[in-house]
């Protein structure tokens, strides 16, 4: 099974390099991506069934020893979390290809989508697998380059500003991590991750703070976590549809990712768990204060992508193997959840002309569809039982409750409040975009007035066609998280033996055999 680990990594580039080749044969692109990514669904899923029966596994590549070859590593989360990004990765590329036929390219010019499409995959799959931080690090920075060559597609004014905007503060994250990796080589001998957890001991108690602040101010940034998460909001909306969807369900979670791996592995029972209490509260509630202020839905939506964050990062906070199992089936939740959203957003945008709730009105009765396919989703992220958010949240707060400490509580009511409040904007959004009739009295848009300063809340971009496959991959991808509800309990099982997994150290003696063999 080791031998099917690379092609995780190497099918996609393989991929975006054939899409190259076939730049003015759009069809032929589209097969190729859809295979790629179909191929890596099938790989992912055979090693989830095989590590969650097992143990992890390692494989070096080339047949270079450790430390000095790349190590990849997967386990039950990178696993589970490279099968649920490739499956989205694949709905949101068929909602494209429908926006490329009916638009043409001037959304996403074909000649390059799809090749930084799946350059993007690349770089989210190595970090996921990645073994050691600096194998780590090139999956960001391929992440990176393509996500900002994605953002500024159409080459607009506002995608512009807002991608050099998201590249420098990116490139600002990439020089703290790199910084971080340099020291800790210098001080260690390694950048294997199973290495450095067995030698950190070594270094005084300052330095492994220093070296723990350094990662974890580095993958917050990438996470989007208040207060390094200001850039988020002005960068995804302008982006478009398939990008802004992708963007939100995935990039950030790499960067959870990175701090779920750093925190259990490298820094296992640390001095920073208040630290990130505080984080995770303060991530929540200013978030979606910044949702409820809010007229357009794209960056409702982004508020909301903020929140959320904090939500995970309170998993990681109680450090417990419940907490760290419910953390995950969070991510997993939120992962298809918000991309849903923005997928459901991308076929209002089309059928009104506007992202603007002060604008858009009546399409309970003109787009039905579209209102249950936002509706659906949205219940679901305000967490509503009986959906996975409901699941996810009560899951976290059950393993908060059991720590008990004042602290928790605290904790406890502020994500009992953000699921409200998110509830809120999201149902406010829904009632005045599709309930509201185009007749509706002047009360209801006097009760509304206060919204008109909102940022982008007068933007429009004329109504058009909406093909049946962007309506089809959003509906695919409702379907799915329905089925984060139905097969709750089975899903809930293998993310709570994840969380387990990432409570054992890993051996390196261990690692050193799997990666030989």
């Amino acid at each position: 099974m080791s031998a099917l680990i690379p092609l995780l990594v190497t099918l996609p580039f393989l991929g975006a390099a054939v899409t190259l080749i076939f730049g003015r044969r759009p069809r032929l692109q589209v097969a190729v991506s859809v295979v790629t990514l179909s191929l890596v669904v099938v790989i992912a899923s055979v090693l989830l069934a095989t590590v969650d029966q097992g143990a992890p596994i390692a494989v070096s590549v080339g047949g270079w020893p450790i430390p000095i070859g790349i190590v990849l590593y997967v386990d039950r989360l990178a696993a589970l979390l490279v099968l649920v990004s490739s499956i989205v990765l694949i709905a949101v590329l068929l909602f494209s290809v429908g926006q490329g036929a009916a638009d043409g390219d001037q959304e996403t010019p074909v000649s390059i989508f799809y090749p930084s499409y799946l350059i993007l995959s690349a770089g989210i799959f190595t970090a996921f697998v990645a073994g050691d931080l600096f194998n780590l690090y090139v999956g960001f920075e391929i992440l990176l380059v393509a996500s900002y060559v994605l953002i500024t597609l159409g080459s607009t004014e506002s995608r512009i500003r807002a991608g050099v905007v998201y590249i420098v503060v990116s490139l600002v994250s990439s020089i703290l991590f790199l910084s971080a990796i340099a020291v800790i080589y210098g001080a260690l001998g390694t950048v294997n991750m199973a290495q450095i957890a067995d030698r950190m001991a070594e270094l005084p108690g300052e330095v492994q703070m220093v070296l723990h602040l350094l990662l974890l101010v580095a993958f917050a940034i990438k996470a989007a976590v208040f207060p390094l998460s200001f850039w988020l909001p002005d960068s995804y909306p302008t982006a478009p549809a398939p990008v802004t969807a992708v963007f939100a369900g995935l990039l950030t979670k790499v960067g959870v990712y990175a701090i779920i791996r750093t925190e259990t592995q490298l820094f296992p029972g640390s001095d920073v768990n208040m630290l990130l209490m505080v984080i995770a509260l303060a991530t929540m509630i200013v978030g979606v204060l910044g949702a409820v202020a809010q007229a357009e839905l794209k960056r409702i939506l982004s508020f909301t992508l903020v929140s959320h964050v904090g939500y995970m990062i309170f998993g990681l906070a109680i450090a417990t193997p419940e907490a760290y199992g419910a953390t995950i089936y969070y991510m997993v939740h939120h992962i298809i959840v918000q991309t849903t959203l923005f997928l459901a957003v991308g076929l209002v945008e089309r059928r009104a002309g506007s992202t603007s709730i002060l604008r858009v009105k009546g399409l309970m009765r003109a787009a039905p569809v579209i209102a249950v396919l936002f509706f659906i989703p949205a219940v679901n992220l305000g967490g509503l039982p009986p959906f996975s958010g409901f699941i996810g949240k009560f899951a976290l707060f059950e393993a908060a409750a059991e720590v008990g400490t004042p602290v928790m509580m605290v904790l406890i009511v502020g994500g009992i409040v953000t699921s409200l409040l998110t509830l809120y904007a999201l149902m406010r959004a829904w009632n005045l975009a599709f309930w509201r009739e185009e007749d509706d009295s002047a009360e209801t848009e006097a009760r509304i007035a206060y919204l008109g300063d909102a940022p982008a809340a007068g933007v429009e971009t004329g109504r058009r066609v909406t093909p049946r496959i962007m309506t089809g991959a959003t509906a695919l991808m409702v379907s799915a998280t329905v089925a984060l509800t139905v097969f709750a309990g089975p899903l809930l099982e293998i993310c709570m033996r994840a969380g387990e997994g990432l409570a054992q150290p890993v051996v390196i003696t261990q690692l050193n055999e799997e990666a030989e063999q």
